[in-house]
């Protein structure tokens, strides 16, 4: 019987093909086998050019055999979300417009996957432009949740999420500025990081503008992956200054000691939170108490606050860019925009004040932060919606703009978050969050680790009805 290699995790596969236990060609014929079985039930992976993947793994494979140095992905696949470049690939950012545009390039963090080893084996569905929390994209069409078909992978990695969550890639990029990693994480029942503010260089050179305010401020490029160590692992790989990106530092993972101190917020300020979902960061709460943290329920400050800032942040930079946007836009990410749209007053006073609430968020959360350097609670505060219900209508929208509210602080604020699974409810994923200080990403791993050793982890599956 054909050993299923797809159910390995990424650090499994690193450690089975440098002990010579399996081939990197074996590995990934394994996960292009499994695309062929369960893509068509999902649609997250929208290209894969399967002689290319081949032959980078015969050449891993070949390095081997001749014994050069082997880095810490040699010989394992990787996918990548189609807003990142991949030289010779389309980065179509999920529109239609862009279907031609194509990467003269590796962005930065495939760059160093590949230097490590890794093979890049596929791309990954996302919505138009990463403007809707539901991956519905004009031109690869809607992927479905493995969990319940139907259901949203979340966005707007939700390509990514539902491919390592359905087997068909044990780890992958995605990036985040509202949730955009752990959205997906959460729905699909996977683990992700966002990491700190410029711990991770970002660059596109298929990039039309350079980056705007809200992106430099809030944006991030991180993992997903199965399991919490492939995070740890895949962050050591892509992190660090790179000559492209003006803002990413070298940090090493790591830092002063700290209290084991967790703010638990099971149903955060600013609208309501399904029972199930609490229920789930309570479990996590647990785990992290057996695990010898001291828990309270308490919440952070200025939550609302920040939710404010995070949205003026955005759609101040959307308004100016808006003009290159819309006409590159599917209609379902035009339609969640005008239905979520938010009148913010315009002009420079009104952004001065904007970036002074931010900093007041930015001082009180550190202070807070002091007592509890991890604060632990939902990504979404309800179940992964049906496709269509965020762009219904504008009670709709609005309520899927509430649900996703408590991944936004860490975005204006450019802390470390990680999402771990924490079990299942009505057949569907429930999960936690894990935020730190700016970066202390490895304490967020840490307490991540901690609930996936007493919980368990819930992927790979198979693609359920």
């Amino acid at each position: 019987m054909e050993r299923a290699l797809w159910r390995e995790s990424a650090e499994s596969l690193a450690r089975m093909i440098r002990s010579g236990e399996v081939s990197s060609r074996e590995v990934v014929e394994s996960h292009l086998a499994r695309i062929g079985a369960v893509n068509e039930l999902v649609n997250s992976v929208v290209e894969v050019r399967p002689d290319e993947v081949l032959a980078a793994a015969d050449a891993a494979d070949g390095a081997q055999r001749e014994g050069r140095p082997l880095g810490p992905l040699h010989g394992v696949p990787f996918s990548v979300k189609t807003n990142i470049d991949v030289a010779g690939y389309a980065t179509t950012e999920g529109s239609v417009f862009l279907a031609d545009r194509i990467a003269p390039s590796d962005a930065p963090v495939v760059e160093r996957m590949r230097a490590a080893g890794g093979v890049v084996l596929a791309r990954t569905n996302m919505p138009d432009l990463g403007l809707r929390i539901n991956t519905e994209s004009s031109l690869y069409g809607v992927a479905h949740n493995p969990w319940r078909r139907g259901r949203t992978t979340g966005g707007s990695s939700g390509g990514e999420a539902a491919s390592i969550a359905a087997g068909m890639s044990p780890i992958g990029l995605g990036n985040d500025i509202g949730g955009s990693l752990r959205n997906p994480a959460y729905a699909c029942g996977v683990a992700s990081i966002k990491p700190s503010r410029g711990r991770v260089p970002m660059a596109n050179a298929t990039d039309p503008i350079e980056r705007p305010l809200n992106s430099q401020i809030m944006l991030a490029e991180g993992v997903l992956a199965r399991r919490v160590a492939d995070l740890r692992l895949g962050l050591s790989v892509v992190m660090g200054s790179h000559p492209r990106d003006p803002q990413a530092v070298d940090v090493a993972l790591g830092g002063r000691p700290v209290a084991r101190r967790v703010a638990l917020v099971p149903e955060p300020a600013g609208g309501s939170t399904d029972a199930g979902v609490a229920e789930g960061v309570r479990a996590a709460g647990r785990a992290l108490e057996a695990a010898g943290y001291h828990v309270d329920e308490v919440q952070p400050p200025k939550l609302v606050e920040a939710y404010l800032a995070w949205s003026e942040l955005m759609w101040t930079s959307l308004r100016v860019a808006m003009p290159l946007i819309e006409p590159i836009m599917g209609d379902g990410g035009r339609r969640f925009l005008e239905l979520t749209n938010v009148d913010f007053p315009s002009g420079a006073e009104s952004l001065f004040a904007m970036h002074q609430s931010r900093f007041a968020v930015e001082r009180a959360w550190r202070e807070f932060m002091e007592s509890y350097p991890l604060i632990v609670g939902p990504t979404w505060t309800q179940p992964p919606f049906e496709h269509g219900f965020d762009i219904a209508d504008v009670d709709s929208a609005m309520a899927v703009a509430e649900l996703f509210r408590f991944v936004l602080p860490a975005n204006l604020m450019g802390l470390p978050a990680v999402c771990v699974p924490t079990g299942v409810a009505d057949g569907l994923p429930t999960g936690a969050q894990v935020i730190s200080m700016m970066y202390r990403d490895d304490l967020c791993l840490d307490a991540a680790e901690a609930v996936e050793r007493s919980i368990g982890v819930v992927t790979p599956i198979d693609p359920r009805a």
